[in-house]
């Protein structure tokens, strides 16, 4: 059975920093190209940072130089480490599986970690 389980949300103030983990299970995490996308309250699905199954990491403008993905094909965990968090970051942040730019058809998706700044 495959699974993304993500972890580490919370409630933040801004300017603070939080990491988010993903961990995979049920397929071989490390063929595959992940990402991250959240959803805001009242907002659309936002792709927010990816990561090729070789490492090449690519960032929506809206957090690019505060947030940076990783991973652990070790450990089959996907990682975000967010900075300077802003009120507008306040989402539902889930990992994908199949992509590592842009929305579209991910082969996997996990439920999602609550992530909410607010001061």
């Amino acid at each position: 059975e495959v699974q993304l389980v993500e972890s580490g949300g919370g409630l933040m103030q801004p300017g603070e920093s939080l990491r988010l983990s993903c961990a995979a299970s049920g397929f071989t995490f490390s063929n595959f190209a992940m990402s991250w996308v959240r959803q805001g309250p009242g907002k659309g699905l936002e792709w927010v940072a990816g990561i090729a199954s070789r490492g090449a990491t690519y960032y929506a403008d809206s957090v690019k130089g505060r947030f940076t993905i990783s991973r652990d094909n070790a450990k089959n965990t996907l990682f975000l480490e967010m900075t300077n968090l802003k009120t507008e970051d306040s989402a539902l942040y889930s990992c994908a599986a199949g992509r590592f730019y842009g929305l579209g058809n991910y082969a996997y998706r996990g439920q999602g970690t609550q992530v909410t700044v607010s001061s």
